[in-house]
């Protein structure tokens, strides 16, 4: 369940258009580097360039310290030990699993189990990156792996500090709620440090914080058929999280039908029903979780549950091509242009 393309219009035109500025004018300050899987981008508006440096530069060590307690790949990962002592013992974790995995636990409720932090029984069998071999894998296989899949079977001590999978075989990834959680965590040190006007962007997972010269910031939400950076609407946001899951940034096409990289639990193939499903919420792990969850509930019952949840909005485009808006996006959403229809 990784991700993801937002498009944020504004600041790839500011950084087109950009003039010198005096030492004592804001500008916008811009770093970027690889992390959890993304280019993670970290922009603000502001005068004081070396303080804003410093301040990204925390926030690059948070992130690579959360990857290294949170990653699947990284040899002695909190989340490898959790997922190696499967069915035999609990295992003592940080603080921070504890926390993201009681997240990852109420975002399944939620939905009812559509979003699973137990869906790495999977992992290895669908392949949707270009350097690997794209072939439907074999049903049977999947199938039983299906059982190995349920999110109640994770046991959260948060008093003792510990996790446990209880069924061997079972394995936790938190792919779909692990960049929300950083960037949370990154969002507290850039205001920490007296930063007001921001943004971190992860994948398809974004924060903006204030204004960019004066004004909100102007997010746009990727075309899933058009040209790559092609939105077909855009929003005004201050102080607050945008995170879009799509079925084109990992896929491939067999027989007519589209294969991706955000699988069903239930089944244990890509999801059919959405093409994308943008949040906006107030905090980032949020939004990262529901945007997959929601993509997986499908069009009409995630936006049943958009509108249930406090604080949560939403845009769906169904596989039909059909447009959905929460009630409280409708009036602050601008169209573009209707999104491309295609496979």
């Amino acid at each position: 369940m990784l991700r993801r393309a937002v498009i944020l219009t504004a600041l790839a035109a500011a950084a087109c258009t950009a003039t010198p500025a005096s030492e004592s004018a804001p500008r916008l300050v811009e770093r970027s580097r690889p992390s959890m899987g993304a280019t993670l981008r970290l922009a603000a508006w502001t005068a004081d360039e070396a303080a804003a440096e410093a301040s990204f530069g925390e926030v690059f060590d948070e992130f690579e310290r959360l990857e290294n307690m949170m990653s699947v790949w990284r040899e002695g990962s909190d989340l490898l030990r959790l997922n190696r002592a499967a069915g035999d013992h609990p295992v003592p974790v940080a603080p921070e699993m504890i926390e993201v995995l009681t997240q990852a636990r109420q975002i399944s409720d939620w939905t009812g189990g559509k979003f699973d932090v137990t869906f790495g029984a999977l992992s290895g069998l669908w392949k949707f990156d270009q350097d690997q071999d794209n072939v439907v894998p074999d049903m049977t296989e999947v199938r039983r792996r299906l059982p190995l899949i349920d999110y109640r079977a994770l046991q959260i001590d948060a008093r003792a500090g510990t996790a446990f999978l209880a069924r061997k075989g079972m394995s936790a990834h938190l792919g779909g709620v692990g960049k929300g959680y950083a960037m949370d965590r990154g969002i507290a040190i850039l205001r920490s440090r007296g930063l007001h006007n921001f943004l971190i962007q992860a994948g398809g997972d974004m924060y903006v914080a204030g204004l960019k010269d004066h004004k909100p910031w102007r997010l746009g939400i990727q075309d899933p058929r058009g040209p790559a950076d092609h939105p077909f609407a855009e929003l005004d946001l201050s102080d607050g999280t945008f995170s879009t899951s799509g079925d084109y940034e990992r896929f491939f096409i067999r027989n007519g039908r589209r294969y991706h990289h955000i699988l069903d639990p239930a089944t244990g193939e890509p999801s059919r029903g959405c093409r994308s499903v943008t949040i906006v919420a107030n905090r980032a792990v949020l939004a990262d979780g529901l945007s997959t969850g929601v993509f997986l509930l499908g069009p009409e019952a995630g936006m049943a549950l958009i509108e249930r949840l406090p604080d949560v909005e939403g845009v769906i485009v169904s596989d039909r091509n059909e447009v959905l808006i929460s009630s409280g996006l409708k009036s602050r959403l601008r169209i573009v242009a209707p999104p491309t229809d295609g496979p």
